[in-house]
């Protein structure tokens, strides 16, 4: 199986194709796309668009994992990101590729052993693994590689989602239901 990997992005878009047939998986292509000199993100969106359908056609991989946007502090760049993963998954579906979505924790969880990793970390993890020499200029292109890699490990061991969801849980982890009774409690106004 080839597996597309993309880690969205409007300013730099990392992508990678891992080739997973034999007995070690095989980078086919891993790189960025660069976008901060495109002034309108209108055309960030299309060129997202154009270059992972262009990706598509030439390596006609089988399969699309791709990183899921996070919430930080900037509402309106995770709106951004959802929007540019959004496109990339248009590529793919209009390609019929199967899709699949991961956390960045779950990513880092799987490479590094720590869903806290930082970029650098799971390059390097990358890096041993996969046993290639060059290191890319932006780390973009290692994220999707990450998350390329991340979907071989559970398409061929169904084990290794089932151990990340055994894993213990955050220690300030509640429960839905005490969640919103504290909401209700802070926010009698907000609750008819």
């Amino acid at each position: 199986m080839l597996i597309l990997g993309i880690d969205p992005g409007t300013l730099i878009l990392g992508y990678s194709l891992l080739d997973t047939d034999g007995s070690q998986p095989k980078i086919e292509a891993m790189d960025v796309l660069y976008l901060k000199k495109i002034p309108d993100f209108n055309l960030r969106i299309r060129r997202i668009f154009e270059t992972t359908l262009r990706i598509i056609d030439s390596f006609h991989p089988d399969h699309l994992a791709i990183e899921a946007p996070f919430f930080g502090k900037n509402v309106q760049s995770m709106l951004k990101l959802g929007r540019a993963q959004g496109v990339a998954i248009a590529a793919a579906i209009s390609r019929d590729l199967s899709i699949t979505e991961y956390e960045p924790s779950v990513i880092k969880q799987h490479i590094t052993g720590n869903g806290n990793a930082t970029k650098q970390q799971v390059a390097t993890m990358l890096q041993s693994i996969l046993k290639f020499d060059t290191h890319p200029h932006y780390l973009d292109a290692t994220d999707a590689l990450a998350v390329a890699y991340t979907c071989h490990l559970q398409l061929t061991n169904p084990l290794a989602d089932l151990r990340s969801q055994l894993s213990p849980k955050k220690k300030n982890h509640k429960p839905a239901k005490k969640q919103w009774s504290e909401f209700i409690n802070q926010n009698p106004d907000r609750v008819n």
